[in-house]
């Protein structure tokens, strides 16, 4: 398995479509395009089937996925190169370290599909809804740019709904599950973290959101009330 991730890495350094902790990219992407299309991120993106479903569906549109695994990668990688998706790219960095590689008003929606839910309280500040991350995106999302979220995980879920509310942002569409009813194409799209149903919650919850002006700094009274529900249960 060591050898198999070792060669996966040298193999993902010749892909065109991949950039590994890239330098001097800000507001490059759509040069590296070759178009003026939006730009949309999926974030920890994993093996980047939103990715590749999404670029498929909207071919006027440019996706990057982003992770820090390449070996994931790896997968969507390939498949964007063997079936030509071209407007499918991938970038490995760290989350945390995106404001490094786009400029103010770059992108124009981010996914977040299946994001490891940080169920202990203490390591709250690791949600990539949390305030801490919401920040991070304003600075390259366009003001009008949306963020989507599907997750297994209700506590999750529950979560983000509660930050959108806090923090006075607005809400464009919500789905406590997914496939019960009438719902966009794009949540169709599954990934291999959704077909494992690792949450065992059953169904798939989803949220769009808008970051509405200066987003308060009120994260110590989120970190209290987390606390007290960790308390009451």
């Amino acid at each position: 398995m060591a050898q198999k991730k070792l060669l996966r890495f040298a193999q993902i350094k010749t892909f065109a479509n991949v950039k590994e902790y890239p330098s001097n990219m800000q507001g490059q992407w759509r040069s590296f395009f070759q178009n003026e299309n939006p730009v949309v991120l999926e974030l920890a993106c994993g093996r980047g089937e939103y990715t590749l479903g999404l670029a498929a569906m909207h071919p006027s549109q440019n996706f990057i996925g982003v992770d820090v695994k390449g070996n994931r990668m790896y997968i969507g990688a390939k498949y964007a190169l063997e079936k030509q998706l071209n407007n499918a790219a991938f970038l490995r960095t760290q989350i945390e370290m995106l404001t490094d590689y786009f400029t103010t008003n770059e992108v124009d929606e981010i996914w977040i599909t299946f994001p490891d839910p940080q169920l202990r309280t203490s390591t709250a500040k690791r949600r990539l809804t949390h305030p801490r991350f919401l920040r991070l995106y304003q600075k390259l999302l366009k003001p009008d740019g949306s963020i989507h979220l599907k997750t297994d995980s209700p506590q999750l879920y529950k979560f983000t709904k509660r930050v959108i509310e806090l923090y006075g942002l607005s809400l464009v569409d919500e789905s406590e599950d997914v496939y019960s009813n009438t719902h966009k194409t794009e949540l169709d799209i599954k990934t291999h973290y959704e077909n494992l149903d690792i949450a065992q919650s059953k169904r798939i919850h989803y949220l769009q959101f808008k970051l509405t002006g200066n987003i308060p700094d009120i994260d110590e009274q989120l970190q209290e009330e987390l606390k007290q529900t960790e308390l009451d249960n």
